[in-house]
């Protein structure tokens, strides 16, 4: 079998892979922000982690996963300057913080749910966390990287030497190029809040008391605060998966800021490397623009339903592309990708219409090695595209043979393999028909034999109104189920 190969992000290249300890996988993906409803901007990233637990389960690695819930501590700003989103969506619904996050959360992981998304090992809550991400942060000050200002504990960047490797940052001209309105109390312009104060006069829906012992200056009054946004991803993936993960997944808008403080804080807490892989998904543009609420291309999974489209089919247009590609979403390319699924269902219905032995040895017939096959294009760095393409030709060659060359069991067992590995539900979205209408297809092929043509035609109009299909052949009449329709 094809060796698995990722690209790695700070290395800049495809590299082989291989797990600390053998056939576990650490794996920690940054989660959602849950103040607003996702986007299928944000659900492209989570389809694409997906198809990587999908494929190293099928390597036989048992994947440890921990995935965050970011509800306390996203600024709107990576300055750490701007309201926090959580506060913010409060002040929009007029509801606590804390009711728009445990409405979002629900939301996320429903969705989740619809796009057949393999569930985390761990979920994990910042709120939830909080000694957690005061404990690194007691840590970090003992070994003299924070300091404190008058809005919060910053960690200072000047004294992680490693700090501009992962992203390739040029400090220098970012500090030359730093804006007026740069914080003058931050030591380096690439400095980070670790844990932000709630300013004087305010009360937060969600806020904690800041622990004397992380504090640079007595105060004869609690301090109150909150977690950075960085915080809350190394203290969770340390203090579950150890100081040392496997796999890191995120956005490619993560690089810069995000991750590059993660590992900033997590190296300097634990002296060891914070993850040996890093793998980032693309942007995916809406008509070939940022996706954004305000331009009315951010659409939900509710929205693409509202159209006739399925949680599925967007599954199938994402991998469409490769995770390290920019997509384009338009419905256009929707429609194609639904159509492209719509394909492998016709070949998938096939399976209650033929028999577990052929007539002779096929080509046409799936085999084992074309199901190791497909997992080999998909262990070359998570090539869904080719994956795909492998699969279009096999579907392809099903399609156009003669039902009695095609062995059941094998076409089954490759129709699961694809659903294993891509989660598109070929096998429940294909359930057999009832006798009733296997019944109203003999009488319309005896009506047919009869030259009876208006009952033929009755039967034909009756099994399509229960969403059936039907195609005559020289020697069957299969049956498949019709091609949803769509608004544009």
């Amino acid at each position: 079998m094809t060796t698995l190969r990722f690209y790695n992000t700070p290395h800049r290249t495809i590299e082989p892979f291989s797990s600390q300890s053998g056939t576990r996988v650490t794996l920690y993906t940054c989660g959602p922000t849950v103040y607003d409803y996702p986007t299928i901007g944000n659900w492209a990233s989570y389809i694409y982690w997906d198809i990587l637990v999908r494929t190293l389960t099928a390597n036989n690695f048992t994947v440890e996963r921990v995935m965050n819930i970011t509800d306390v501590g996203h600024l709107s700003s990576d300055e750490d300057e701007g309201e926090d989103k959580l506060e913010k969506g409060a002040r929009r619904e007029n509801k606590t913080a804390w009711e728009v996050a445990e409405f979002y959360t629900e939301d996320f992981l429903r969705g989740m749910q619809r796009l057949n998304l393999i569930p985390p090992t761990h979920i994990t809550k910042a709120t939830e966390y909080i000694p957690e991400q005061l404990e690194l942060v007691r840590t970090l000050h003992t070994k003299g990287y924070t300091y404190q200002i008058d809005d919060g504990i910053y960690f200072d960047t000047s004294k992680f030497a490693a700090y501009a490797q992962f992203a390739g940052l040029d400090v220098g001209a970012q500090k030359a190029g730093a804006r007026v309105a740069f914080n003058q109390q931050k030591r380096n312009l690439s400095d980070f809040a670790l844990w932000k104060f709630t300013p004087t006069g305010h009360t937060r829906d969600m806020q904690w008391e800041t622990p004397r012992d992380i504090l640079d200056s007595e105060t004869t009054t609690p301090q109150m605060g909150f977690p950075g946004w960085h915080l809350e991803c190394s203290a969770m993936a340390m203090s579950i998966l150890g100081p040392t993960i496997d796999i890191h997944t995120g956005g490619i808008d993560h690089i810069r800021v995000h991750h590059t403080n993660e590992i900033a804080q997590s190296e300097a807490a634990s002296g060891q490397r914070f993850s040996n892989l890093w793998l980032h998904a693309n942007h995916l543009k809406s008509n070939g623009t940022k996706i954004s609420k305000s331009l009315g291309n951010g659409y939900t999974l509710d929205d693409l339903q509202e159209k006739g489209y399925t949680p599925d089919d967007l599954r199938m247009f994402v991998i469409q592309a490769h995770y390290q590609s920019e997509g384009n979403f338009t419905f256009k390319n929707l429609q194609a990708a639904s159509q492209r699924l719509h394909n492998w269902r016709r070949a998938a219905a096939l399976r209650h219409q033929i028999h577990h032995t052929v007539d002779a040895p096929s080509t046409h017939t799936p085999s084992y090695a074309v199901s190791q096959a497909l997992l080999e294009v998909l262990n070359d760095n998570l090539d869904t595209p080719g994956a795909l393409a492998f699969i279009d030709t096999v579907i392809g060659d099903v399609l156009a043979a003669p039902p009695s060359r095609i062995d059941r069991d094998a076409l089954t067992g490759f129709l699961e393999h694809i659903d294993s590995l891509l989660g598109l539900r070929l096998i429940e979205s294909t359930p057999d028909i009832s006798d009733e209408l296997k019944q109203q297809i003999i009488e319309r092929t005896r009506a047919r034999e009869n030259k009876d043509w208006q009952r033929s035609d009755e039967l034909r109009d009756s099994l399509l109104a229960e969403h059936i299909v039907l195609r005559d052949t020289p020697t069957h009449v299969l049956w498949e189920y019709s091609r949803p329709t769509h608004t544009s």
